[in-house]
């Protein structure tokens, strides 16, 4: 997580220019309705399985799968590559895991995709990538995409799982839903100031012994920011969240977050459709007992255990079609070929909820 990689994180100036560059003409190719749509979809097949239960942990068995759901489908991505990209990436983040083992089998992963991908594109945004004018080489793609999935899959787990925890147990929310509205964008911007996905990162080094507010930096050695700290300073006046995104949660500047708009989205519409689909739902434990899982980077709980009545699901009669869709009018920049990258590939299987979640759902997809 620390290590420097060639990609938009870690470089400034022109290359940054080129990388970032490549990197936000190909999201802007995603049709915001489009990826609605998807999210809704993944949201009600996941919900579809627990909801005749009655239980679930909202983390593992939604909160962990939806975003790799649907990072493979914008990435075009199939299962058993995605497999190894949750593993790997899974295990840079968590504190106790081998750091070293997970970067290589995420590093695995996206050579296979790039390869993949090279050998047949699609409509994804891996595709529109590699047709992007600043022509990124198989190892700038690499690295581009190890970015993206950092910030794709675990900041936006944790977005949406620390949203519902505020949702379910905040008597300010709860009152507004037992009205029947769902002040979701609020609760996102409360999250988003007090429990960042990302808590700390914005990783430097400094080029030179410095002395910073009385604090000696030394050359070379990091400097981790956090993110958290700066939104909840006490020295901020006011403590009024809702509808103030003046926070850092998705950094700043010229690194600020290029997917900001559509993590929101998924977010957003992942809570929704579950507070729709199962409005009584209620912590199965006090707000208190929930543990947060440890590690220097996220704000991230170990589980969020929940209960509502038991649903009664309909026999489904068609699977997803894994077509993508995500531009179905592109409007090409100056810097974005006008050509469709596009054709016929091979169905996106979701990415499970760690192991379990992802055999189950992959061999349900299938027919299996």
């Amino acid at each position: 997580m620390m290590m420097y990689r060639p990609n938009a994180l870690w470089t400034d100036g022109d290359e940054h220019a080129r990388l970032r560059g490549a990197i936000t003409d190909s999201l802007s190719r995603v049709d915001p309705n489009a990826l609605r749509g998807y999210v809704e979809h993944s949201a009600d097949t996941l919900i579809d399985r627990f909801g005749p239960e009655g239980r679930a942990d909202l983390l593992g068995e939604y909160g962990a799968i939806l975003p790799l759901l649907v990072f493979n489908q914008l990435f075009g991505c199939p299962p058993e590559t995605g497999d190894k990209l949750v593993e790997g990436m899974s295990g840079i983040f968590d504190s106790n895991a081998d750091s070293e083992k997970a970067n290589a089998v995420l590093a695995e992963g996206v050579a296979e995709l790039v390869a993949l991908k090279r050998e047949r594109p699609g409509a994804d945004v891996t595709s529109w990538l590699m047709a992007h004018p600043a022509r990124l080489t198989d190892e700038e793609m690499m690295h581009q995409l190890v970015v993206l999935m950092g910030a794709g899959t675990e900041p936006q787990q944790n977005l949406i799982c620390n949203g519902l925890r505020l949702l379910l147990s905040d008597d300010r929310f709860g009152g507004d839903l037992a009205g029947g509205g769902l002040p979701v964008e609020d609760a996102l911007d409360e999250v988003l100031w007090t429990d960042p996905p990302m808590a700390n990162y914005a990783i430097h080094y400094p080029l030179h012994d410095l002395e910073l507010d009385g604090t000696l930096l030394r050359e070379g050695e990091p400097v981790l920011v956090s993110l958290a700290a700066a939104n909840t300073d006490p020295a901020l006046a006011g403590d009024r969240r809702g509808g103030n995104r003046a926070h850092l949660a998705w950094s700043a500047g010229a690194h600020t977050c290029p997917a900001k708009s559509p993590a929101r989205l998924i977010a957003a519409v992942a809570v929704e459709k579950l507070l729709d689909r199962l409005p009584d739902t209620e912590l199965a434990v006090g707000v208190g007992r929930l543990e947060w899982r440890q590690g220097p980077f996220h704000r991230a709980l170990a589980a969020l255990p929940v209960r509502f009545p038991p649903i009664t699901v309909p026999v489904a009669t068609d699977k997803p079609s894994g077509a993508s869709t995500w531009n179905t009018n592109p409007a090409p920049s100056s810097s974005t070929p006008p050509a469709q990258t596009s054709t016929e590939r091979e169905p996106a299987y979701g990415n499970g909820g760690r192991q379990r979640w992802w055999n189950s759902l992959a061999r349900w997809w299938r027919g299996q």
